[in-house]
């Protein structure tokens, strides 16, 4: 609370709330094929389109990929055009995207798809753009609590999961691309009038340049951190977009069942989308927690605890077949751990990088969206290889055990240079 009373009297109330606001929709456009992904199966099929689990699952990781590339190109623009009209530029193509697939509605071709979910990554760049604009506005001593305020807009992805499958069923899968338009459209609005660039007697921009870029990336603990984001946030995200396909294809007859006993609602896809959402919600909602545990014991400790508790359950899900209740229980712990260990690795970043910050945060931050672009090929290729998720499941938990023995090479280093100057628990 100490930090929400300091923000009294400082920076730009309207640019911070139009941050989350704008990053919130973002999010949530950013993610919504997930959610959709067997309503747009089903429509594609009706047109004599089947897609294999492979394309589906590319359908499902472009809008990952792209967004992730596209923040270090909204870094840029930042820099170069200013935050607002970056903004105002990206949402704009986002708005065309949604309404390109809701007036194609179930004409709308696999490769159209494709194209939509391009557009639909300026929303997940949207990360590069809200960001800095509300922290520019802000001091030092506020970033955590300014930074974590607008970032908290991941909580998107629950509200596709919970409404999107809904709406679906009552009004078609194109409604929601309508709905998502409509309310992109509104905080564009918003947003063209509230928000504002932080003036140069508050911020002084430092553009970064190609350069700049090229020399963090021969910097090996760039790649250290992009490797343990992309597990983190790439785990994150990665489920979280293939979260119904999963569910669907796995424990179908087990929500269906679930459904007529508790909401007397019998169609399954709505139901993986309630689940969905329980799942999601846990990694969206926890990211601080992992870094206020950070903050105590230390970033390195606390990836240990997190990406331990991740490769466990990982490899329990690919060995086991677990009962749908515990595969739950277990799909929720494995997503809090991963979105805790997000807080983690931005805890120790900022020590690390601190000049440098906002150049890292654009790598580091594409580093994740390329992991959960990963983590949703594999997870395609293998039910279309073995017709089921052991093995992607053993895949990415295999991956997550390199990323602690790099905890193990390089936490001495770490704490004997640089850790020793940083101020805090490394």
């Amino acid at each position: 609370m100490a930090g929400f009373k300091a923000l009294k009297g400082q920076g730009h109330t309207p640019t911070l709330f139009m941050a989350f606001l704008y990053f919130d929709m973002s999010f949530m456009v950013w993610t919504m094929l997930g959610p959709l992904s067997t309503e747009i199966g089903e429509a594609l099929a009706l047109a004599g389109h089947m897609m294999t689990a492979g394309e589906k699952a590319t359908l499902l990781s472009l809008p990952i990929l792209s967004g992730a590339l596209l923040r270090i190109l909204l870094g840029f623009g930042v820099d170069k055009l200013g935050a607002k009209l970056t903004a105002l530029l990206s949402q704009s193509v986002v708005i065309a995207a949604l309404l390109t697939a809701y007036f194609m509605g179930d004409s709308i071709t696999y490769n159209a798809l494709l194209i939509v979910a391009l557009g639909l990554g300026f929303a997940g760049a949207s990360f590069a753009v809200a960001l800095p604009q509300a922290g520019q506005w802000y001091p030092p001593k506020l970033q955590g609590v300014v930074l974590g305020i607008a970032g908290a807009g991941n909580i998107g992805v629950v509200i596709d999961f919970l409404f999107a499958p809904k709406i679906a069923e009552k009004w078609g899968w194109e409604a929601v691309f309508l709905v998502g338009a409509i309310m992109a459209i509104v905080v564009f609005i918003a947003y063209a009038f509230l928000a504002k660039n932080a003036p140069v007697s508050v911020y002084k921009a430092r553009p970064k340049k190609l350069s700049d870029y090229g020399k963090l990336l021969k910097d090996r603990d760039t790649w250290w951190f992009s490797l343990f984001y992309a597990i983190s946030f790439g785990g994150f995200v990665g489920f979280a977009g293939y979260m119904k396909v999963y569910l669907m294809n796995t424990y179908s007859v087990d929500m269906a069942a679930f459904g007529l006993e508790v909401f007397d609602e019998s169609n399954v896809k709505v139901i993986a989308g309630y689940f969905g959402a329980l799942t999601i919600f846990a990694g969206a909602v926890l990211r601080p927690f992992g870094g206020a545990l950070a903050d105590k014991v230390g970033g390195i400790k606390s990836l240990y605890i997190f990406f331990t508790v991740v490769a466990s359950l990982a490899f329990l899900n690919a060995f086991v077949a677990l009962p749908f209740w515990l595969a739950i229980v277990v799909l929720f712990l494995i997503m809090a751990n991963l979105g805790m260990a997000n807080g983690a690795v931005f805890q120790l970043v900022p020590q690390r990088f601190g000049k440098d910050i906002g150049i890292m945060t654009g790598i580091v931050g594409a580093a994740g969206g390329i992991g959960g672009t990963a983590l949703i090929k594999t997870l395609g290729w293998s039910k279309g290889a073995f017709d089921g998720y052991s093995t992607g499941f053993m895949i990415f938990a295999v991956v997550v055990l390199v990323a602690i023995a790099g905890i193990s090479l390089v936490k001495t280093r770490w704490r004997t240079t640089w850790g020793v100057q940083s101020g805090g628990m490394i």
